[in-house]
């Protein structure tokens, strides 16, 4: 008999149909010669810290640094502490009881880094020496799960593979543990959790909230001129120049204002070709169905799971974005597939030969770009089928023609200051047609160089600076694929994704776990660093558990074990000593989080006493231990304040907050029925008198 193990009982049910294994057993399908079982995730993972025999946070036992990491059965957390979970534990059970009677196994976890790692823990855990071949696929179609199944690999092919995965799992577990339990000792009460990739990402966060909030707008001040052009349509001509004082534009303005004319200094016309955009990655899916649709990047993941599962897109944790040279023969037929669907019906054309800029061998990683499989999409609900359109319209987008324009540039001058124009229209729609994005055309008359114009008004406009937006999870995302690198151009973002932070497949839970963390919250489409957050990456900040740099380097080494090109011993001793040097770095914070106390009780509790940290105040009870943290919309709390909301349940009234929006106000400092913090504004406390609420 032959084991298959998938990493889904969903999975495992649509391999155990083609193989025949059509008899349900408790934990696996029989039948065919197969017993077809499977995982739900990680069955087996790393022990945590007691299981080295270190319990609780101790400064003496840090860094804890194990010569061998011991594999354990999923754990769960319990008012005793953790505990093997009895659903993991039964199922593991029976995986290595299949495993000790198979002739072989056939590994058909997903087809990626963590999909290698949950068999090969689990094989390990086991004590299993049965001889295994890998399922390698990108879909879940039939045809795609039968061709597979002809073409098994040995799994020594993915030995690299799975050292990586070993390499990353074990270095976040040395980064995590030690970092947590150094900075939450340092901080005396509470727990800070930090980790190799959710730090660096948390300090992008706090670093772009602080770089818009701190922005100060400045006014400057443009000119405008509009003369006629082709058909009796307005061409408008705007002055290169701005101005950041008010007197100096006015003075040219009235000058333009009084010029009877414009003369032409240049005309320049050139024909510009728009490429296709390539196929999907996972992160540009996620990127883009944040931008236009709302959805956050773990929401688009397990969408696109989904799908995956219904065997109607490919395999969706990629990072390219193209596809082979045998995956590309099968375009067309795709095509046509998509041209059916009401949505693309006129959008597709049928004769046309599909460009080949996603087509390169060279650039697939471990899968292709995301494409559709050609199974009908049937009974989605509205999320799932935007996320699958989105899917398909990229294809079409990437295998039309180029979009090619005439741009033209024309600069006159009139009184001295000089205007420019740009116009455009579009030779071949190509791809823009899709969607119908093209820009409203601006078409520009055939002027040439020293021709005259007659200006029909002039105008002066005055704008603002802007800052930086606050991220969104787009941003963020881009922002970790590039390890804080700005770079818009898709090609050369696609040679930097070795150096991002994370990876496709891990990137939502990063960005979720800071969310359940509480360091960070949404605020519409905006990402905001809470005061907890901003509390600790000022702490942080500027040590080494912050630096995305060097995240990203980790990254690129990762794929350097993958391709076989690094020891992964080489890289485990690089983490270790890395450990050490964060782990004295911040128990050393112990000065940032200075201890004293107040002189105020808890008003929670009333038992405890408040003793300020550094950053946060918090009561000394361990069993109540409620945090108030200085930093309330850009603004520190004084001790004086801090004991006035302590004493009174209300501070008076306070100037230099800062609105989300950037805007200044006032506000009271009060607590509220749960002793989180609120603001009360000077026309909502008209009359009432406040009182501290005590227990």
């Amino acid at each position: 008999m032959k084991t298959i193990i998938a990493e889904k009982p969903s999975v495992a049910r649509e391999i155990a149909r083609i193989v025949g294994a059509t008899k349900r057993e408790e934990g696996y399908f029989e039948g065919g010669g197969y017993a077809v079982t499977w995982a739900f995730g990680h069955l087996v993972q790393l022990a945590m810290p007691d299981g080295y025999g270190v319990r609780g946070f101790v400064r003496d036992n840090l860094p804890i640094i194990p010569d061998t990491f011991t594999l354990v059965p999923r754990q769960v957390r319990t008012e005793k502490g953790y505990k093997p979970d009895s659903g993991v534990v039964s199922q593991i059970k029976v995986i290595k009881r299949l495993f000790d009677t198979s002739e072989h196994i056939i590994v058909a976890t997903d087809a990626g880094r963590e999909g290698e790692l949950i068999f090969r823990y689990l094989y390990h855990y086991t004590g299993c020496t049965t001889p295994f071949v890998r399922l390698w696929i990108s879909s879940l179609t039939d045809k795609a799960i039968r061709e597979g199944l002809r073409k098994l690999e040995d799994g020594s092919k993915y030995d690299n593979l799975y050292l990586a995965a070993k390499a990353r799992s074990e270095s976040d577990w040395l980064v995590g543990i030690n970092g947590t339990q150094a900075l939450s000792i340092a901080a005396g009460h509470g727990t800070y959790s930090v980790g190799r990739v959710q730090t660096p990402t948390l300090a992008m966060v706090c670093e772009r909230y602080w770089e818009n909030r701190r922005f100060t707008s400045e006014a400057f001040w443009q000119l405008h001129i509009a003369t006629d052009g082709c058909d009796g349509e307005v061409v408008k001509f705007s002055s290169s120049e701005k101005w950041k004082e008010k007197e100096p534009a006015m003075e040219l303005y009235n000058k333009v204002k009084a010029a009877g004319c414009a003369t032409v200094t240049k005309a320049e016309r050139k024909e510009k070709t728009e490429e296709t955009p390539l196929l999907y990655d996972l992160t540009t899916l996620q990127k883009e169905a944040n931008a236009k649709h709302g959805f956050t990047a773990e929401q688009t993941l397990e969408i696109a799971q989904k799908l995956y599962e219904k065997k109607l897109i490919t395999y969706p944790r990629t990072g390219s974005r193209y596809i082979p040279e045998d995956v590309f023969a099968e375009i067309p037929k795709l095509l046509a597939f998509i041209g059916t669907q009401p949505e693309w019906k006129d959008k597709v054309r049928a004769k046309a030969a599909p460009t080949r800029r996603s087509v390169d061998d060279g650039k697939v990683t471990d899968h292709h770009a995301l494409l559709v499989t050609g199974e009908k999409p049937l009974f989605l609900s509205k999320e799932d089928n935007t996320i699958y359109q989105m899917i398909a319209g990229r294809m079409v987008e990437a295998f039309s023609e180029k979009c090619v324009k005439d741009v033209t540039t024309v600069t006159a001058e009139c009184a001295g200051v000089e205007f420019t124009v740009k116009g455009s229209v579009v030779k071949q729609t190509g791809w823009r047609a899709v969607y119908g994005e093209e820009k409203e055309e601006i078409t520009i008359p055939g002027w040439q160089e020293g021709d005259t114009l007659t200006p029909k008004g002039s105008s002066i406009t005055e704008g603002k600076t802007k800052p930086k937006p606050l991220h969104t999870e787009a941003t963020l995302l881009s922002a970790m694929e590039t390890a804080g690198k700005e770079i818009e151009d898709d090609a050369l973002r696609q040679v930097m994704k070795d150096c991002g932070i994370g990876t496709p497949a891990t990137r939502a839970s990063i960005i979720e776990t800071l969310f359940k963390r509480g360091y960070m919250e949404r605020c519409k489409k905006s990402l905001v660093p809470t005061e907890k957050g901003l509390a600790l990456n000022s702490v942080v900040k500027t040590m080494r558990i912050a630096d995305v740099a060097m995240t990203g380097e980790w990254e690129k080494e990762l794929a350097r074990i993958e391709r076989g090109e690094l020891s992964d011993d080489t890289f485990r001793k690089e983490i270790e000593a890395y450990t050490r040097e964060i782990t004295s770095e911040l128990i050393s914070c112990d000065k940032l989080f200075g201890s004293r106390d107040s002189g105020c009780a808890c008003p929670k509790c009333g038992t405890g006493r408040m003793r300020f940290y550094g950053k946060v105040v918090r009561c000394d009870n361990t069993e109540c231990g409620l945090p108030v943290f200085r930093l309330k919309a850009g603004r520190t709390l004084s001790d004086d304040e801090i004991k006035d909301l302590l004493t009174e349940g209300h501070t008076k009234l306070l100037k230099g907050f800062k609105s989300k929006q950037g805007k200044s106000f006032d506000a009271v400092v009060a607590f509220d029925g749960e002793y989180n913090t609120t603001f009360v504004f000077p026309e909502a406390k008209k009359d009432k008198k406040f009182s501290g609420r005590k227990k």
